[in-house]
């Protein structure tokens, strides 16, 4: 006989997964959530729990870490079954209708419909290219900020020139002694409002420069030499006590890719359901394409809601779908 039959299996459980599973337990959906990570909040906690954020309506600000225990604490109001630590690495559907998710552990998942909410895939942060890199990594050369008090009165070199080196640097400027930033071109790719109130900051801004040295004892280093892209004979040495690399992420969607869903620039493309290509199979968060879409948390959780309610269309046909609030459900008020 099959294992337990869910009506919904989100797989991923970052933001885009956990609010999704609050709003199919307010559908009264029998709700599964399977994360790759052995713990809940995927890349938030990992790589930004003291960052803090700031483009989710109705909070001012909070850090990575809080805005994943409020997701997390919400995501469990309906009690729905957590699995960690599990990749599911290939999905099938039987001639029941019903799909069957493997993971690569050996374990099998059944459900109704399947949500994907993976993000862009396992992400890796993208190392420095430096052969002299590897003697600091984890000591004085990071590729996150996880604790802002190891940066406390600190000669801090920040490399990388999106959104998280300029958010990091302006983080860090009242944090440290200095804080540097270079960039191998002349313009950043952050936020506007952002670069403006980087540029009006104390950040020390070498454009566009790169590292060509690293010298240190025992892990820790103690400066830095960096070279001008657009003239190889100046180069300038830097004290420094922390590196921060942000060059970006190695994406890997493998296994999604091999699943038979259609593909639009390492994206799943959806209809305005969020369904794939696949019928019962869903898509939410940064893994999903459609035309203009607007990649930030809150747009994710938009997204989670309008599939629940077509997912459970699927697994319950009699029950029309409702766009349902928690404003008039019946758990959180005194009525009967």
């Amino acid at each position: 006989m099959k294992e337990e039959i869910y009506d919904v299996t989100i797989v991923g459980g970052g933001p885009a997964g956990l609010f999704a599973a609050f709003y199919s337990g307010m559908r009264e959906m029998k709700t599964k959530i399977i994360e790759y990570l052995p713990y809940l909040g995927g890349k938030v906690p990992y790589f930004y729990p003291e960052k803090v954020i700031r483009d989710i309506g109705g909070i001012a600000q909070a850090t990575g870490e809080e805005v994943t225990e409020q997701l997390v604490e919400q995501a469990m109001t309906f009690d729905p079954a957590i699995v960690l630590g599990e990749q599911v690495v290939d999905m099938q559907r039987m001639e029941d209708g019903i799909f069957q998710l493997v993971s690569s552990n050996g374990n099998v998942h059944y459900s109704k419909t399947v949500m994907l909410a993976t993000g862009f895939g396992t992400l890796h942060s993208v190392k420095l290219d430096h052969p002299e890199a590897v003697y600091y990594e984890e000591k004085s050369l990071h590729y996150t900020v996880r604790k802002l008090a190891d940066y406390y009165d600190k000669h801090v070199l920040i490399s990388g020139g999106g959104n998280s080196a300029v958010d990091w640097a302006l983080e860090l400027e009242n944090i440290a002694k200095s804080v540097t930033l270079i960039h191998r071109r002349n313009q950043f790719k952050g936020l506007e409002s952002s670069v403006t109130k980087l540029k009006n900051s104390s950040v020390n801004i070498m454009t566009p420069y790169e590292i060509k040295a690293l010298h240190g004892t025992d892990g820790q280093l103690e400066k830095a030499v960096l070279g001008h892209l657009e003239d190889e004979a100046e180069e300038k040495e830097l004290q420094v006590d922390r590196l921060v690399v942000n060059h970006g992420f190695q994406i890997n969607l493998e296994p999604i890719t091999t699943w038979g869903l259609e593909m639009i620039d390492g994206m799943i493309a959806v209809d305005s359901s969020m369904q794939t290509s696949v019928e019962g199979v869903f898509a939410i968060g940064d893994i999903a394409h459609y035309p203009d879409k607007l990649g930030l948390i809150a747009g994710a959780f938009n997204e989670g809601p309008i599939a629940v309610n077509h997912a459970k269309k699927i697994a319950d046909p009699e029950d029309p779908i409702k766009h349902l609030f928690s404003t008039n459900y019946a758990a959180f008020t005194e009525e009967e």
